[in-house]
């Protein structure tokens, strides 16, 4: 994506918007980053140069940018009053989808992660924050954790949010979803309640300020190690979200099997049309 100060033709812009959209789905579907559509899509860098440096890129980053910021917020909060339905009314076939969507994108997430090789410390990377994310997650379960989402906790959404922005191939919904506090999360986006939004937005917005510089300074200087950790999370973290019960009956498990064979098949589709999009030439 070049930075000059021309604006973007009609088309150009419309397709923007129409990029935004997908990504801001990426970044509230379960299974799907809207980092790794940003790279995709070759708007990743802009982004994170803007992130970066604000003040600096300002005048040469907005004007491009405009069009995805306007199509992500549409993306995002179009899709969040659906998805907290389905995960109310119907929990174990929706998280189902969701397995089917997270387990079709991990070949690409893999091959994302072993774009610039892969090495040893790569593989232990992948290994350790598995473990680590597997491990702390079922001392959560087996203690009978329970969380109350409150001003503290929707903080904590808002900065695993961010997180999976600037974090290519980090989706906010796989830390969240074991934790019990997705569906609030999005319930609340998606009604626009203001306990929700405010307390997301301030995590957000002081993730961005803090981390932006250091996540972009790693994915640059150690990217396969800094990758292959995020494929590890997103395994754990899948692994921890299956509902087992909802197999508990020959009709139960056709129903959340075929689920998950439907987020497999939509999650390859999307992968196919994302090694396809060519960005337009500016």
């Amino acid at each position: 994506m070049h930075t000059k100060s021309a604006g973007l033709r009609p088309v150009q812009f419309l397709f923007r918007i129409f990029q935004g959209a997908l990504i801001g789905l990426g970044a509230v579907l379960p299974g799907i980053s809207g980092g790794v559509l940003s790279v995709i899509f070759g708007i990743y860098k802009p982004i994170m140069e803007l992130i970066s440096h604000p003040f600096a890129n300002f005048k040469t980053h907005v004007p491009k940018l405009i069009p995805v910021f306007i199509g992500g917020i549409i993306g995002f909060l179009g899709i969040a009053n659906l998805l907290a339905f389905f995960l109310e009314k119907y929990p174990d076939p929706s998280v189902c989808l969701f397995i089917g969507l997270i387990g079709g994108m991990l070949p690409s997430l893999f091959r994302e992660a072993g774009e610039q090789g892969r090495s040893r410390t790569s593989y232990v990377s992948l290994f350790v924050c598995m473990a680590v994310i597997f491990i702390l997650l079922n001392v959560l379960n087996y203690a009978s954790v329970t969380i109350s989402p409150n001003f503290v906790w929707y903080f904590f959404c808002g900065f695993c949010l961010a997180l999976s922005v600037i974090a290519p191939g980090m989706s906010f919904s796989t830390l969240l979803m074991p934790l019990g506090l997705y569906t609030p999360f999005i319930d609340g986006i998606g009604h626009l309640d203001f306990a929700v939004l405010i307390p997301g937005g301030i995590g957000a917005l002081l993730t961005v300020i803090v981390l932006a510089r250091a996540i972009n300074a790693l994915f640059t200087h150690h990217y396969s190690v800094a990758f292959h950790g995020i494929v590890g999370i997103v395994c754990a973290a899948t692994v921890m979200i299956i509902p087992f019960s909802g197999f508990s009956s020959p009709a139960k498990a056709v129903l959340n099997l075929s689920c998950m064979a439907i987020g497999i098949v939509l999650a390859l589709l999307l992968d196919r049309f994302n090694s396809r999009v060519e960005v337009p030439k500016e």
